[in-house]
This record gives structure tokens, C-alpha cells and sequence, in this order.
């Protein structure tokens, strides 16, 4: 049974209860969190299989802490899935195949960036946007892209992240500071 089926990974939509909503379940909890965490381990993983592997893990794993209270659910699932990803990239899993023009999946096929919206025009605006954001986000050093992404986009707060990163707090608003400036940089043009 998966957990995170590839075909959920759609952008989030206005249904989707809003990050900060309560769950009602630890299954809930993970369905309004697999596109975020999916984004999040694509960003530090850089390859779509490996990044669909760590959440998929992470998620089996957290079924194990189902029984602590819901407020602990995103700072320890965050925690699961940044372990998860630096223990695929010490093992060799690693790869920046997608990066090279005409580069194929596991399978041997070529990798279909298209999209089937039905507005082709809004979604290929939205697409260049992402790209442009997540190429960013890639530039910046790990504990920067880290602490940008659980503080601003996961919305944890400085203790959480601080936890969740393995530093101090200090620690987290100076790799904040800096990602924010790098951002800025990089997106000046952008707007």
C-alpha cells in the first residue's frame, strides 16, 4: 500500500486544509503534508524517485509515533524526512541526472515536464515561477535552503526548526537571515 501516490502531487489546491489547520488524524496530518514534504525532499534530493522514496519513508515511519499528541506530529515528521535524505545521500542514491538535457528515469524514459491543465497558459506562467524559485532555492548552501524552508514555507517556529535542523536557534534565524538576502538576490529581477 503507498502512502503517497505520484498522481497526488498536483499543487496544492484550496481544498487542501491550509498547513497550520489541525488533523483530526496522523492520516490526515500526512495527507495535508505529502505535496509539501514532496517539494521539500525534490529540492534537496534533486531527483523525483528518490524524493517520492524518503517521503514514502518518512511517512512509514511516523506511523509509528501515532499514539504522541498531534502537536509533535510536524516537528518529528520533518525531522524523520531531512534524516531520511541525508541517509539516501550518503548512500551513493544521490543523482543530478535530471539535470542533463534529454535525461531519462529509472525505466529508461525520457522525463515528461508537461502538464495537462486545462488553462496551458496560467499553469506554464506557474511552472516558469516554480522553476525559477526552486533554482533559487537549489543555489543556496543546504542549511540555508533547510532553514528557508521550514521556517518560512513549513511555517515550524525557530525552536521547532532549531530541532528539527540540529542547532541552535541563533543558529537558524543567521541561516534564515542569509537565505532571505541570497533569495533576494537571486529574485530581484523576477517580480
Amino acid at each position: 500500500m503507498l502512502l503517497l501516490a505520484p498522481d497526488k502531487l498536483a499543487p496544492v489546491n484550496a481544498d487542501s486544509l491550509p498547513p497550520g489547520a489541525p488533523a483530526a488524524s496522523l492520516e490526515d496530518f500526512l495527507r495535508q503534508i505529502e505535496a509539501r514534504a514532496f517539494r521539500f525532499a525534490e529540492l534537496g534530493l534533486r531527483h523525483r524517485e528518490d524524493a517520492l522514496d524518503a517521503v514514502q519513508d518518512a511517512m512509514l515511519k511516523m506511523l509509528a509515533y501515532r499514539d504522541r499528541p498531534a502537536s509533535e506530529w510536524g516537528p518529528l515528521f520533518w525531522s524523520i524526512l531531512r534524516n531520511r535524505m541525508v541517509d539516501m545521500q550518503r548512500r551513493g542514491l544521490f543523482r543530478l541526472r535530471w539535470l542533463l538535457p534529454g535525461s531519462t528515469d529509472r525505466d529508461g524514459e525520457t522525463i515528461d515536464w508537461a502538464d495537462d491543465a486545462p488553462d496551458p497558459a496560467r499553469r506554464h506562467d506557474s511552472h516558469e515561477a516554480w522553476e525559477r524559485i526552486s533554482a533559487a532555492l537549489r543555489a543556496l548552501p543546504a542549511r540555508q535552503r533547510e532553514a528557508f524552508t521550514l521556517r518560512v514555507l513549513e511555517e515550524l517556529d525557530v525552536a521547532d526548526t532549531a530541532r528539527v535542523m540540529g542547532c541552535s536557534e541563533g543558529s537558524v534565524k543567521t541561516h534564515l537571515s542569509r537565505a532571505r538576502d541570497g533569495l533576494q538576490r537571486q529574485l530581484e529581477d523576477f517580480r
